[in-house]
């Protein structure tokens, strides 16, 4: 494929995972009040979602590695649109639920594919760059998502913001079949019987430099996730904004972030992948501390978040490429699985803070802007340590034939 198609799929299957949850994230109090349902409760409506995604990843990406990037892709898709379509019409926030499992089933094999891709195609720079571009795309949809989703609850209901979802999902499923093919240089007929997926997961595990670049993408979507799950309920009911003016901040964000996506592509072939990771480092932990400083002397306003989670989701844009393309770099033979694992543990960090901020918010006990501003922090000092010390000590690349098998 020409490599403008490569970025336009990359760009599709990546951009599912903000449009399930941005677009989504202004409809929460919405679906809060029609269902009647306790926070906690509809926060495992995000959650349960991201869990999902984490594991359908471990089966989607051994299956890819088997069959080949385009069935599962074609399969994800289509599953993703018919559980967006449930998800629209659910009549029960525990309807609701299932088909958010379901979602985030499918949207694993089109998220895993995506970064597959990439090392199906092009070396560990090479690839880092193609990811950042990948990333730009998503950052265009994510951008688009919080106003849309915005506005479609504030003027015609949160189920129109899900039934958006199957809307893009039924576009990218014709893309797909129409244009896409197959990257797989050569599909191994081994990768679904329990010996060799447990000998993959095994020489994998056993790597450190996947678990350097894994770990920083783990802990870098955390902080992201931390805002995801709490931003819609801070803006709106503790701050006051409309459901179209909190929209309108997420745009902010999304082009602050794809802002961040640019100055990777423009650093890396300066700095080199390692170097580029440890500057922004140096802004992720600045915004995170930021934040948490100002909400603790009772600097409680939306600049007092939002200025310093700018240089959050700056840095946010340098570290998920990276992180994203250096975990699957060490494994030609093996990138279904590599990148499912990756997946896998972003996804796990991700439901783990959800079900923690779910108990704090709906305790009352921690009410407020506190449980956004401290969970940044928090992932701020994870970040810098992850790509200060363990991406600067294994970071390098080398795949060699044993870990490549």
């Amino acid at each position: 494929m020409p490599s403008g198609w490569v970025v336009v799929f990359l760009s599709l299957l990546l951009g599912v995972q903000p449009l399930a949850t941005d677009l989504y994230l202004p409809a929460l109090p919405s679906i809060t009040a029609a269902f009647a349902a306790p926070m906690a409760k509809v926060q495992a409506t995000l959650s349960a979602l991201l869990l999902a995604f984490g594991v359908a990843q471990l089966v989607w990406g051994p299956v890819s590695d088997r069959f080949g990037r385009r069935p599962v892709l074609l399969t994800g898709l289509a599953a993703y649109t018919l559980a967006s379509v449930g998800s629209a019409l659910a009549s029960s926030v525990e309807q609701l639920i299932v088909w958010r499992i379901v979602q985030g089933a499918a949207m694993g094999a089109a998220v895993m594919g995506a970064r597959a891709i990439v090392r199906d195609l092009y070396g560990p720079t090479e690839g880092a760059r193609m990811m950042s571009k990948g990333l730009s795309g998503l950052g265009l949809f994510a951008c688009a998502s919080g106003p849309l989703g915005g506005w479609l609850t504030e003027h015609l209901g949160w189920r129109a913001a899900l039934a958006a979802l199957a809307v893009f999902g039924a576009v990218a499923l014709a893309l797909v079949a129409w244009r896409f093919r197959e990257t797989l240089p050569q599909r191994n007929p081994q990768a679904l019987k329990p010996a060799e997926m447990l000998r993959i997961w095994a020489r994998i595990a056993r790597h450190p430099t996947f678990w350097a670049w894994a770990l920083l993408a783990a802990t870098s979507y955390g902080g992201l996730f931390t805002f995801l799950a709490t931003s819609s309920f801070v803006f709106i009911n503790v701050l006051g904004h409309s459901k179209t003016g909190y929209g309108l901040l997420m745009l902010s964000m999304s082009s602050v972030y794809i802002a961040g996506t640019f100055l990777c592509r423009r650093l890396i072939p300066r700095l080199g992948v390692r170097r580029t990771v440890a500057l922004a480092a140096g802004f992720t932990l600045t915004g995170g501390l930021l934040a948490a400083g100002l909400a603790l002397a009772g600097w409680h306003s939306t600049w007092a978040i939002m200025g310093p989670f700018y240089l959050f989701i700056l840095a946010h844009g340098v570290h998920q490429p990276c992180g994203q393309s250096g975990a699957v770099a060490p494994f030609p033979q093996a990138a279904g699985a590599a990148s499912a694992l990756a997946g896998f543990i972003m996804m796990v960090t991700a439901f783990g803070m959800g079900l923690w901020l779910g108990q704090r918010m709906s305790t009352g006990a921690d009410t407020g802007v506190y449980p956004l501003t401290e969970g940044l922090g928090f992932w701020g000092l994870a970040i810098a340590l992850v790509a200060w010390t363990l991406v600067q000590r294994h970071g390098e690349v080398r795949s060699t034939p044993a870990a490549a098998r």
